[in-house]
């Protein structure tokens, strides 16, 4: 082999491994700029970022916040279907297994006694965004995040929550002790 051939071998080498690397930069380029290939829908089932204030403003009676710091909260307005839907969204946070924990229910309405690990207020007087039989997940600051209307599927509700658990991981307090494997 001669010394110019052997000087092109090493040059395509060269050129093949900067093309190897550089073609899926081009490539994201393009999708990025002519928008192939990318995704427009949304992932959520319910309504993303609803216009309702925070937990802390809404007209509640009772001491519903003071045990639902900093935990994501479930929020659901009794309607006429209080007694299944109080059911269903107890089912769904047993269904998040060891998240659980991470997640408070709050029924506003009814007249039923609380089910286990959920808390009960009622409307001081019905806001204007009142809806009954409507579920809201609220972030560990209040903020609602997602509003479902009562034809949501408990499946659907438990993808959303699990990703977005799974998207906020958990941060332990200074406060908090450690346990073990945690």
């Amino acid at each position: 082999m001669s010394q110019t051939s052997r000087a092109r071998a090493s040059r395509l080498k060269v050129l093949a491994l900067l093309s190897l690397f550089a073609l899926p930069l081009l490539v994201a380029w393009a999708m990025v700029t002519w928008r192939v290939g990318i995704p427009e829908q949304r992932t959520a089932h319910g309504d993303l970022a609803p216009d309702l204030p925070a937990l802390a403003a809404w007209p509640l009676e009772g001491e519903h916040a003071a045990g639902l710091g900093g935990d994501w909260v479930l929020a659901f307005d009794c309607g006429d279907q209080c007694a299944a839907l109080a059911d269903q969204w107890w089912r769904l946070h047993r269904a998040l297994g060891r998240e659980a924990p991470r997640v408070s229910r709050l029924r506003v309405g009814g007249e039923a006694s609380a089910l286990p690990g959920e808390a009960v207020a009622h409307w001081t007087e019905p806001p204007a965004w009142h809806a009954p039989d409507h579920l809201w997940v609220l972030d560990p600051r209040g903020v609602p995040v997602l509003a479902y209307g009562p034809e949501v599927s408990a499946r659907d509700v438990l993808d959303d929550l699990n990703r977005l658990l799974r998207m906020n991981p958990e941060v332990l307090r200074r406060d908090e002790p450690r346990l073990a494997g945690r």
